[in-house]
């Protein structure tokens, strides 16, 4: 039998992941001052020794008040550098696959509470910036509509958290141009009324967005590659789309990205979103049969089986797995045994295998010592 394609090398540029199985960025809002803390150490610590082929770091904030809350990381002076630096050092220790940060700005989306605090505006926040002066929701500060002196601010602390990341020994980053982020926002019609040079047309709404893209290519190493998130479509009449996708994924890949992860929704609070097994895989396939970009699949995709049936049904090249890591953090280990592969793992947890543990057969049915 042939090696499942879940568990074949995909080489980026200079960079070969030994699986295509991703931890998708998942915020934890635990940070202190955009610093990773002890729970950033063992969250990530526990992930990376299942073996995935790359963990993406959460989104990072590339300046203070780019930060989704108070409690996100950042990546925008030496104290948050340092601590990034202490935590790739670790992860690296404990796999060998590559670690990747997600950078952000969040825009209008700023400044908001913890999800488990309620969500929403934070009561003791900071005004926010975004393409125009639209407010997420009713309950939202309405953001300052950014100007050309703002547009390139943001555009430097993108340069400047590149150059952090590649001392702190990231060997990939993804820009965030997803979820209703600032990006994001510049993209779409529903948040994008400016009437200037970035406003209007698709040309128009892509151009802040891919001058990030080359301001990023130009400073992130040539041998290393660049990935960029995006929704796929907004879920809302008169939003952005996959049509308006496509033509923005076929514009980042010739400035130069590597690969696109493709997941939709996050701009608008009363979006009707169709959740439900692989929902999001029409849409990455599409970008995937009309780009050639190496693409990587998010949402819903439960089991080591509906990665492999994803990977087969040409949907996607790689797939990145949230909460399933966050409810079995061996994730890895467990699509391996189902597919029949055998991959590395800790010799810490052999004990816990089940060619030698007869528990495996009870967690795990159909799974029995050999």
């Amino acid at each position: 039998m042939s090696q499942p394609i879940l568990f074949q090398p995909l080489t980026l540029r200079g960079l070969t992941l030994p699986n295509r199985i991703g931890v998708a960025p998942m915020c934890q809002y635990s940070a202190h001052d955009g610093q990773a803390q002890d729970w950033h150490f063992q969250h990530y610590g526990a992930l990376a020794a299942s073996g995935p082929g790359m963990v993406t770091i959460e989104a990072t904030g590339i300046v203070p008040e780019g930060r989704i809350s108070a409690y996100c990381l950042g990546l925008y002076d030496d104290a948050s550098e340092a601590a990034l630096t202490r935590l790739v050092s670790s992860l690296k220790a404990l796999s060998s696959g590559a670690v990747a940060l997600q950078l952000a700005h969040a825009g209008r989306k700023a400044a908001a509470a913890r999800s488990w605090e309620g969500g929403g505006p934070a009561s003791d926040g900071w005004p926010t910036l975004s393409a125009s002066d639209l407010p997420f929701g009713p309950d939202w500060p309405a953001p300052k509509a950014a100007t050309p002196g703002d547009l390139d601010g943001v555009k430097q602390g993108f340069v400047e958290a590149a150059r952090r990341a590649l001392r702190a020994g990231f060997d990939a980053i993804e820009l965030h141009s997803a979820h209703g982020y600032l990006l994001h926002q510049f993209l779409s019609p529903l948040t994008n009324r400016r009437t200037d040079c970035y406003g209007g047309s698709l040309d128009n709404r892509m151009r802040f967005p891919l001058e990030v893209v080359a301001a990023l290519r130009k400073a992130w190493p040539a041998d290393k590659p660049l990935g960029i998130r995006i929704s796929a479509t907004d879920w809302v009449e008169g939003g952005w789309d996959i049509d308006e996708a496509v033509i923005y994924a076929q514009a980042f890949r010739d400035a130069g990205v590597d690969y696109v992860c493709v997941s939709t929704g996050g701009l608008a609070p009363h979006a009707k979103v169709p959740v439900g097994p692989g929902y999001q895989l029409p849409f990455a396939r599409r970008i995937r049969a009309e780009t050639d970009l190496v693409t990587r699949a998010v949402g819903l995709i439960a089991t080591g089986t509906d990665a492999e049936a994803a990977l087969q049904a040409g949907d996607a090249d790689l797939i990145a797995i949230g909460r399933g890591f966050l409810d079995d953090p061996r994730w890895a280990w467990h699509a391996a045994e189902t597919l029949g592969v055998e991959i590395p793992t800790p010799p810490q947890y052999a004990a816990a295998r089940p060619r030698v543990w007869p528990g495996a057969a009870l967690t795990r049915p159909g799974k029995t010592p050999k």
